[in-house]
């Protein structure tokens, strides 16, 4: 039976009827929703096994694994599974916040050069042009290499791992809109010029009215799409800033610091370097194919199975 046919079942379901035959796409998914599941047992699993993840003993460095300790030791005798776990969930979160905060600064500067056009689109996307051309690796290590005490926090905030937490969240937020900038601004200039757009600004509809009941939920599904892939990218962002030491401070784990911890170890210890790198390569792979299988999805024209 075709989609025409089907469309009074509504557009969400013919949308994931498309996801689902999508099979990289739910692989990814499903890959992810155990990943999630993975970095969320970290609290009760430390619990039931009485480990602190911060708690060092040098007498067990680099001990094998044991049934108390899945995945062993560390080179400080922290247990490696739990630490795994909980720099899973930073990893995340600074992925999905980074690309929140950094997608509504992206919508808001499309959607206002889009509709309003003229002066303020020239002023907007030129400086949009300028965050681009921008190196954006060294610019983020500069950025990262801030003292924060010289902006006011206290000396134990700007060590703390909240400190390194937050500091990346908003680095990354401030350089990596761009993309979605450029791609709402392109659909706003496209559905501004509509027919029922027009009528709804001839009867005296405001600007704020016509961009929140016109403009964004006609380009909602180009942003969702963006913002899926947009968040394999910060996730690498993040490990990479932490593996140069600009990210998340030890001793709050992440995948990016517990991997440049191990960088001298490769070769004593090469598992420790191998767990957080296999975590953010699989990661980083899901989130993408899943973005990809989200825009076949949400592409009417998409109706061949991958």
């Amino acid at each position: 039976m075709s989609e025409f046919a089907d469309v009074a079942i509504g557009v969400w379901t013919l949308r994931w009827r498309r996801f689902r035959r999508h099979r990289t796409g739910m692989a990814s998914l499903f890959i992810l929703g155990v990943l999630v599941a993975f970095v969320l047992a970290a609290f009760p699993l430390q619990y039931f096994m009485g480990i602190d993840p911060d708690v060092t003993d040098l007498f067990a460095r680099f001990d094998p694994p044991s049934a108390q300790h899945l995945l062993g030791m560390d080179e400080a005798g922290r247990d490696v599974l739990i630490r795994l776990m909980i720099g899973g969930q930073i990893s995340l979160l600074v992925g999905v916040l980074a690309t929140l905060v950094g997608g509504i600064i992206g919508v808001l500067v499309g959607v206002a050069a889009g509709y309003f056009g003229g002066r303020l689109d020239g002023v907007l996307m030129r400086f949009t042009d300028g965050m681009i051309a921008l190196p954006l690796l060294p610019l983020l290590i500069v950025l990262g290499a801030i003292d924060l005490t010289k902006l006011g926090f206290s000396s134990d905030f700007a060590h703390s791992g909240a400190a390194g937490f937050w500091r990346i969240v908003v680095i990354i937020s401030i350089v990596d809109w761009t993309a979605i900038a450029r791609l709402v601004r392109a659909a706003t200039l496209q559905i501004r010029e509509r027919d029922y757009v027009r009528a709804a600004r001839a009867s005296g509809g405001s600007a704020l009215y016509m961009m929140g009941t016109h403009i964004l939920p006609n380009i909602a599904t180009p942003i969702i799409v963006s913002f899926t892939l947009t968040v394999g990218r910060v996730i690498l962002f993040e490990s990479v800033l932490s593996f140069l030491g600009f990210g998340v401070v030890p001793p709050t784990p992440s995948w990016g610091n517990m991997l440049n911890n191990a960088q001298e170890l490769v070769t004593t210890a090469p598992a420790l370097a191998v767990y957080p790198g296999l975590l953010i390569f699989v990661t980083v792979i899901a989130v993408n194919f899943l973005g990809d299988g989200l825009q076949h999805a949400f592409d009417p024209r998409s109706e061949r199975t991958p």
